[in-house]
């Protein structure tokens, strides 16, 4: 329980340092890309752990430490973010924070939308083979059920011959 909220706070931390010693000298975003990702994922992870009930017994659920633990991380996280805002702000000209954000929950909904339309062709294809394994089965028990009632009339025929003679 503890040890995901240190990484999420682990992660923010580590990325905030590693972007104000890259800030400085960076010549475009693309050199604390890095760094701004492991702050947001640490950020949505400490998030994360704070909306979730992880622990099974009521102290850790409900105990002053652990809700206290996780509201300072949260509200950490948070600074820390907003520190960050500020400083890529100022280095980069106003907007550019906003931008990333724009363009990273673009792409998350773009990754979405491609995994929807790659579950939906997995289903129709699912279903298309079903379909053909139905009607491979019909197939199959027509010919059977023929096959039965042709060797039931030959053997009919062949009992009706022997009775004739």
């Amino acid at each position: 329980m503890i040890a995901e909220t240190l990484a999420g706070i682990a992660l923010v931390k580590s990325a905030v340092d590693g972007i104000k010693s890259a800030i400085g000298t960076a010549q475009d975003i693309g050199q604390i890309a890095g760094h701004i990702d492991n702050l947001l994922e640490g950020e949505k992870q400490v998030q994360k752990k704070r909306a979730k009930k992880s622990g099974t017994g009521v102290a850790d659920q409900f105990g002053i430490q652990s809700v206290a633990q996780e509201m300072i991380d949260a509200k950490l996280a948070q600074e820390k973010v907003a520190e960050m805002r500020s400083l890529i702000d100022m280095r980069f000209g106003h907007g550019t924070w906003q931008s990333i954000l724009d363009e990273r929950a673009k792409r998350i909904k773009e990754a979405r939308e491609a995994q929807a339309i790659a579950r939906r062709a997995a289903m129709k294809r699912h279903n298309e083979i079903m379909e053909n394994v139905k009607i491979g089965i019909a197939v199959t028990a027509v010919a059977a059920v023929a096959v039965g009632f042709l060797v039931f009339a030959m053997v009919a025929s062949a009992m009706a011959f022997t009775l004739i003679t």
